[in-house]
């Protein structure tokens, strides 16, 4: 079998057009990416919001060209042959309308499955199995515009596995979600993959604990390019020489982004708490032999350790080293 998904040097710029003052701007949303994604993987990528994730996605989907280098999906030309694509793949974002509110969930499934063609016996076959896997059997007559946030997202799932496609796209699919319907959705994404060995799912995520948990291999983007990509295990263990701290101080009175700023320590994650005057600090260090400057760095800013301890490392840790910066500090730059 071909690759499910292959990539090469595959770009998409932006023009801005020359306004009175400013010139015309170009901007990389996705940089020179190769990629190639096997059957049978759940491939993640992971990135902050304007990293890049969804135009690489939308190009793989045919909804947009690249400019330039090439993309495949099923060995198929995303460009030449998009007809031929459309009918091997299905996407499903998070956070994404839901279709038309009149409608019950099982009147807007089977809308959807006659633009894939399939017939009504066939189509109401499925979309019946599905709702009584995934716990909407007894709310299938229900209006869309009566449905909860987690219940439209999982009839949104529903139409993306109805289909049976060969390669499917979730994009933040988790977005927004409680704790329990998250936890349900990566149920679902397991054993859809389970069924069929033959297909692949890209999921696309900021959430870096969740992709640990389903993915096969993930990469990581910033800026539009693939830094790394590896098993999730195989990226941990490269840096798993680091050190990794957790501390909880008190007294820095406003002075925790400077601790962002130090260049020994990479930051992944900074949480102040006014009320309680504590700032609880996760940073990584070359090795444990740093971490006495690094103490004496926050005492000098007025810190006092309330709490500290040593942690594994992480996918959060490891896209701060590679990344440079957490992805909540690599949205905000890009807003």
């Amino acid at each position: 079998m071909p690759p499910a998904i292959r990539t090469q040097g595959l770009t998409r710029l932006y023009r801005k057009a020359p306004r009175r003052g400013v010139p015309a701007q170009e901007f990389r949303a996705v940089d020179g990416v190769d990629l190639e994604i096997q059957p049978g993987e759940l491939f993640g990528l992971l990135g902050p919001n304007g990293a890049g994730k969804t135009t690489l996605i939308k190009i793989l989907c045919t909804l947009l060209f690249p400019t330039s280098g090439t993309a495949e999906v099923c060995g198929l030309d995303v460009v030449k042959d998009c007809e031929r694509v459309r009918e091997r793949i299905n996407m499903v974002s998070g956070g994404e309308p839901s279709g038309y509110g009149l409608l019950t969930i099982r009147e807007q499934l089977w809308v959807f499955s006659q633009l894939y063609g399939l017939s009504t016996a066939e189509a109401m076959s499925r979309i019946d199995r599905m709702l009584d896997q995934y716990g909407l059997a007894k709310d299938a007559g229900t209006k869309i515009n009566r449905l909860s946030t987690g219940m439209r997202q999982k009839m949104n799932l529903i139409r993306g596995f109805m289909t049976a496609p060969s390669v499917l796209f979730l994009d933040e699919p988790t977005l927004g979600l409680d704790a329990h319907i998250a936890r349900q959705t990566r149920d679902f994404i397991r054993a859809w993959m389970a069924e069929d060995r033959t297909r692949a799912l890209l999921l696309t995520t900021h959430y870096l604990a969740e992709a640990h948990e389903l993915c096969d291999r993930v990469a990581i983007i910033h800026q539009g390019r693939i830094r790394a990509c590896d098993t999730p295990e195989n990226l941990v263990a490269a840096h798993r020489g680091d050190a990794v701290f957790e501390i909880t101080l008190s007294g820095l009175d406003g002075q925790s982004e400077a601790l962002r700023r130090d260049p020994d320590m990479k930051v992944s994650r900074l949480d102040a708490d006014p009320a309680a005057g504590h700032t609880t600090v996760r940073f990584s260090l070359a090795d444990d032999a740093a971490l006495p400057g690094a103490l004496s760095r926050m005492a000098a800013l007025g810190g006092r350790i309330v709490n500290l301890s040593k942690h594994e490392v992480t996918l959060e840790d490891v896209f701060v080293k590679i990344a440079g910066q957490t992805i909540a500090d690599a949205e905000k730059s890009s807003e």
